[in-house]
């Protein structure tokens, strides 16, 4: 099983509605629906892993919370900058989970939005 973290982003989010939508209208079933879903954890997980290069630094002024659960790191930090080679960006706060890539027998559920 993949972690289900990216179910909170956007595209994870209209994915979900979509198919909410589509179960009303008797377009498909909630078991497929499922499976779309766990299709879907399957894929992203594998695409970011595999896909993505880009490498970004990121300097906190201060590391607000942090904890270990379940083998995943939660960490809340604040007044944060982050840098790709000419590019920086400034954030106030910033939530990051990480999760062992290696072993995704877990599945964690989290958003960005409740920060």
């Amino acid at each position: 099983m993949s972690y289900q973290l990216y179910r909170n982003t956007t595209l994870g989010n209209t994915l979900q509605e979509s198919l909410d939508e589509l179960i009303q209208y008797g377009q498909i079933t909630p078991q497929l629906a499922i499976k779309v879903l766990l299709q879907f954890d399957k894929i992203i997980n594998n695409s970011l892993a595999t896909k993505g290069k880009t490498r970004i630094s990121f300097k906190a002024g201060k590391l607000s919370t942090y904890r270990f659960c379940d083998n995943v790191w939660t960490f809340m930090l604040n007044d944060v900058e982050f840098r790709e080679v000419q590019e920086l960006a400034k954030v106030e706060k910033v939530k990051i989970v990480a999760c062992d890539g290696k072993n995704m027998n877990v599945s964690k559920a989290s958003t960005s939005d409740d920060i």
